[in-house]
């Protein structure tokens, strides 16, 4: 597996921050812009990513105000994991998000930029909407 990870520190309570992510209807604010046709559920996303195909997601597991474990519902181009962690730091929340992928050779080379880019986006976003 190949590992991105992007963190950062918003502050917020890690339960606001926690009940942000634990609904995939949030996750909307948090794509960048070449994510389209986004339908969601508090447990489900369905998009688009242009010139690129479709994606859907779902949250596997919860842990209140610790982890959100979000995994493919359909089976995608390569096997991916979505992991967001948060840490109760006093005056603000600690958020790492690692997006873990199951890539090959030549996979790693076309989706390594922008699936680092995604999981930077998406922390910063995620600080920018909840800041």
């Amino acid at each position: 597996m190949t590992i991105f990870e992007s963190k950062t520190n918003i502050n917020k309570s890690v339960n606001e921050v926690y009940q942000f992510l634990a609904d995939m209807n949030n996750h909307q604010q948090l794509m960048p812009e070449n994510i389209v046709n986004w339908t969601s559920t508090p447990d489900e996303a369905r998009f688009d990513i242009q010139n690129m195909g479709k994606l859907a997601l779902k949250i596997d597991r919860r842990m209140e105000n610790t982890e959100i474990n979000i995994i493919p519902s359909e089976k995608p181009p390569f096997d991916l994991q979505l992991n967001w962690k948060l840490a109760d730091a006093g005056t603000h929340t600690e958020v790492l998000l690692t997006i873990a992928a199951d890539l090959n050779m030549m996979m790693k080379m076309l989706a390594s930029g922008p699936l680092q880019k995604l999981t930077d986006h998406e922390v910063q976003s995620l600080a920018e909407v909840l800041g």
